[in-house]
């Protein structure tokens, strides 16, 4: 079960790390190189904890509420790239907005907490998979072209062609 003030914490911590929110970031950039987001529901997903940084994995968690599940195909296309992918029911406490005085936690004057029902998937992608996708961005934003030089051999418009020469009546 998971509760609305863990992930804001969570996400408090992401943006007070310049190395967490830099990790998110390719690990976000991987899943759209992957094509992900084209599979039903998975742009909708809201980070739950993470990013989890070991040795050789990333793992991330995402929400979805219980009635938008993602995709399982956008998972099985991770999978085949390495990722580590696992689907769990669960809920989270939301506070309930006061309309009337039986909403209210007895003894303060907060809403109470109710239980809605999400499905949590946890990816871990392997570090190498998020360095070679950032490889290949770096290289994209790193392309360069080289300047024209004068160059010794004659242009194509210079050479005959085989078949003006034919065209002409002369001989190949």
């Amino acid at each position: 079960m998971h509760d609305v003030i863990d992930i804001v914490k969570n996400i408090e911590s992401v943006y007070e790390s310049d190395t967490a929110f830099s990790i998110l970031k390719d690990f976000e950039r991987v899943i759209d190189e992957l094509d992900i987001y084209v599979y039903e529901n998975w742009g909708d997903g809201e980070l739950v904890s993470g990013p989890m940084i070991e040795r050789h994995w990333v793992t991330c968690e995402f929400m979805w509420p219980r009635d938008s599940m993602p995709d399982p195909a956008g998972g099985k296309r991770l999978v085949d790239y390495d990722c580590k992918v696992t689907y769990e029911k669960s809920s989270i406490l939301k506070p309930r907005k006061i309309k009337e005085p039986d909403d209210i936690r007895p003894g303060s004057k907060k809403g109470k907490l109710d239980r809605h029902p999400i499905w949590v998937v946890k990816i871990a992608m392997p570090k190498d998979l998020i360095l070679n996708i950032y490889s290949g961005y770096r290289e994209q934003l790193d392309f360069v072209k080289e300047p024209a030089t004068a160059s010794t051999q004659p242009a194509v418009d210079d050479v005959p062609q085989e078949a003006e020469q034919q065209a002409e009546g002369g001989a190949v």
